[in-house]
């Protein structure tokens, strides 16, 4: 819950920043006329919707599980980057098209040198905004606050782009440069629209997230406990800043409920180290079979049916399978 709390803020100083940035550069516009700074601008637009949306969407995704709900209300982060990034689209293919008119109505460019200097600091805010959300975002594994961060990052370069490029035409006097500007701009913008829809899609639809397993099965091999013969079944979801576990986990047959129950409380703890406590576990226990002896590392057990033979290392393949790991 804190971490939800922590997000809500950061994207309500992301959207009140949008605001004002969309303000400077539509100033920056009008002090010089130049399409590649409009585009900049509408993208701007984008921004500013994509952050209030962001903000409603934390907001709900930060309230407490409930009977409706009883996985939380963390989905609503994945709704909400799906239409931020068809808004980014949308602004894409609008820049796109003023840059081809652009190619019959060439615009009057004047005031460059007063512009690029609220260009600069439009790019400098957006980028270190940007870096800060992601950063955040990533910490607290939130969809809707990483796409935030990155809209501001991307924002932040194509200001950049858009500074070059009317130093370039302050230099060599050639305004046709603005609009091939426009151009890759919107290119690049539906580019990264597509991309976030793209991750929202694949949180909606449960898609597994083979970095975050990757992740999750790292730290289980770098703290394993000798108690857990094998692991497998393995489902990593995510929640917006929740993440859910399933998993089966066996543990020697002889062992009383407790003893499992203790196993199972090991388990969950590593991974609560590691990912804070918005993880969510669904552990199953089962009991070892006489085919698990080989690849059990635990010593003096007077129950063993087969000498100890290989240490199985647990990784994305043996864990997603559904079977109990042997030899």
């Amino acid at each position: 819950m804190q971490k939800s709390k922590q997000n809500l803020k950061i994207q309500f100083f992301v959207t009140a920043l949008s605001i004002i940035l969309f303000v400077l550069k539509f100033v920056a516009y009008f002090m010089t006329h130049s399409l590649a700074v409009l585009s900049d601008a509408l993208e701007s637009i984008v921004n500013v919707l994509a952050g209030a949306i962001g903000l409603y969407s934390l907001y709900v995704a930060s309230k407490p599980k409930d009977k409706e709900h009883p996985y939380g209300h963390g989905k609503a982060e994945f709704i909400s980057a799906a239409f931020e990034g068809s808004l980014i689209i949308t602004a894409g293919v609008i820049i796109f098209y003023e840059a081809i008119m652009a190619f019959f109505e060439p615009n009057v460019l004047h005031a460059l040198d007063n512009g690029i200097w609220v260009l600069l600091s439009t790019a400098v805010l957006n980028l270190a905004a940007g870096l800060t959300a992601k950063t955040i975002g990533k910490k607290n594994n939130s969809l809707a606050l990483i796409s935030s961060g990155q809209h501001l990052v991307l924002d932040s370069f194509t200001t950049f782009v858009v500074t070059i490029g009317i130093g370039l035409v302050m230099i060599t006097n050639y305004p046709g440069i603005d609009t091939y500007i426009a151009l890759l701009m919107g290119l690049w913008i539906v580019y990264n629209g597509y991309q976030i829809i793209r991750q929202s899609l694949a949180g909606i639809m449960d898609e597994a997230d083979l970095a975050l397993l990757e992740e999750v099965i790292k730290e289980l091999n770098k703290g394993r406990n000798e108690k857990w013969i094998d692991l497998h079944n393995l489902r990593v979801i995510k929640y917006g800043a929740q993440m859910h576990i399933d998993c089966h986990l066996t543990v020697p047959w002889y062992f009383n409920v407790n003893e499992a129950h203790f196993a199972v409380d090991d388990f969950s703890a590593l991974i609560k180290n590691k990912f804070g406590d918005s993880v969510e576990f669904f552990v199953h226990t089962d009991g070892c079979m006489p085919f698990s002896c080989p690849i059990c590392t635990i010593e003096n057990c007077d129950k063993r049916k087969a000498p100890f033979k290989q240490k199985l290392d647990w990784t994305i393949e043996n864990v997603l399978s559904n079977l109990k790991h042997q030899l």
